[in-house]
């Protein structure tokens, strides 16, 4: 909690000369208004369902175990001594499991193409004890010209400190200038503009039950009182009026017209649908997962094959970029010249058919008389069994040798 006291209690910086990275950002590349004229922050930006949706189903596919390896000249083996696998796979910080702290880190990526944690280094060594999110909006970024980095944290009060870097895990979403993602909701700000400006006029709509706005006209002029008494008599025809939903009797050549389109005229729905498929492309992510079919229903031919491509085209480059950025990280370069690396495992999600799984257990076991490339003990781990004692368990299983003379045996 050293990292939270320090910044309370900091006394003012000043960095002249040295303009905000976030704002330069916006300044070159415009602002969040969205041409619906909405403006779009990660606030507003969650209110929208699909936004919200989209990045519970790609934070929730790091749900999987985050694990510490090391190589060696046996193969590989996780890492349970060292003090970093404990810390990324169970407890990151005091108040925060595992999951929890991924689904933060995978949110800010989401929302920002950026995410920065505080790296609790310790002693001589400078291990590492704990990781500590910190939001993106108080952060400052500023590359010096021999390209290296400064961070800036600011704390409750607005001052802000300067932190090495190796202090703060940056992770980074796609990137136009290498050490800065670029503006996410800058980039996707119409689809998500369009939605909120689709949600708050029929919100409107159904505020005023469902009655669009209208024109009452006469061919006289009206006086002031005549005007009130008009006023307060359209105002019974109003939802919540003593004549709401009956019909009007007008007099003096009166007429009445609307002056809006209605939903239908408008498309809502489908211009809805629509954004539903615009900011799921954004997303990288597939609308039936955020429940919206569509016309996806006949390209797979299977759940397990949809599933697969979830996987391959949403959840993998997450996984990849999420481990690479630990490595180099929060492992030193001697840790990683001796083989440690950091990876999720997501064996869990090959295949979500009982039938499929025993078919691939059974060709990996070597079944049809083939070479297995799967042992026995590495079937359990996948399901997550206790691991054999039995020496065979951890061989590959060989093809049986077929016997020249069929009346003979096998050797």
């Amino acid at each position: 909690m050293g990292f939270f006291r320090r910044l309370v209690g900091l006394e003012p910086k000043s960095d002249a000369g040295i303009a905000n990275s976030l704002a330069l950002f916006k300044e070159v590349y415009g602002t969040r208004l969205s041409d619906a004229g909405v403006p779009v922050t990660w606030r507003t930006a969650l209110t929208v369902s699909t936004v919200l949706a989209c990045c519970r189903v790609r934070a929730e596919g790091l749900s999987v175990p985050f694990r510490l390896y090391q190589e060696t000249s046996g193969g590989r083996k996780i890492a349970a001594d060292h003090p970093l696998h404990l810390i990324i796979s169970r407890r990151p910080n005091a108040w925060q499991t595992s999951l929890e702290f991924l689904e933060t880190i995978s949110f800010h990526l989401d929302l920002t193409f950026n995410a920065y944690v505080f790296v609790n280094r310790v002693g001589m060594k400078r291990e590492v004890r704990e990781l500590i999110p910190i939001e993106p909006g108080r952060m400052r970024i500023v590359q010096k010209p021999d390209y290296s980095l400064r961070y800036f944290v600011s704390g409750i009060t607005g001052q802000e400190q300067e932190f090495p870097p190796d202090a703060i895990w940056h992770l980074r979403g796609p990137s136009w200038n290498s050490w800065l993602g670029m503006d996410a909701l800058l980039l996707a700000r119409n689809a998500i503009g369009l939605s909120l400006s689709l949600e708050r006029g029929q919100s409107e709509d159904q505020k005023n039950g469902l009655q669009t706005s209208a024109v009452y006209s006469v061919k006289e002029r009206l006086a002031p009182e005549k005007f009130a008494f008009l006023a307060a008599w359209i105002d019974k025809h109003l939802p919540g009026g003593e004549r709401a939903g009956k019909p009007m009797i007008l007099d003096m050549d009166a007429d009445i017209r609307s002056k809006l389109l209605s939903a239908i005229d408008l498309q809502t729905v489908e211009t809805r649908k629509f954004e539903i498929e615009e900011i799921c492309r954004f997303y990288r992510v597939w609308p039936i997962m955020v429940g919206h079919a569509g016309d996806q229903s006949p390209t797979f031919a299977s759940a397990s094959e949809f599933f697969q491509a979830h996987k391959t085209y949403t959840l993998d480059p997450l996984y990849r970029r999420i481990s690479q950025s630990a490595n180099i990280n929060l492992l030193s370069d001697d840790e990683l010249r001796e083989g440690y690396y950091t990876k999720f495992v997501v064996n869990a999600l090959m295949s979500a058919a009982p039938k499929d799984k025993g078919e691939y257990y059974q060709k990996g076991l070597g079944s049809g008389n083939a070479k297995g490339w799967l042992t026995q003990n590495e079937v359990r781990d996948f399901e997550d069994m206790d691991r054999s004692d039995d020496p065979e368990a951890d061989k590959l299983p060989q093809p049986v040798a077929k016997p020249a003379n069929p009346s003979e045996k096998p050797a």
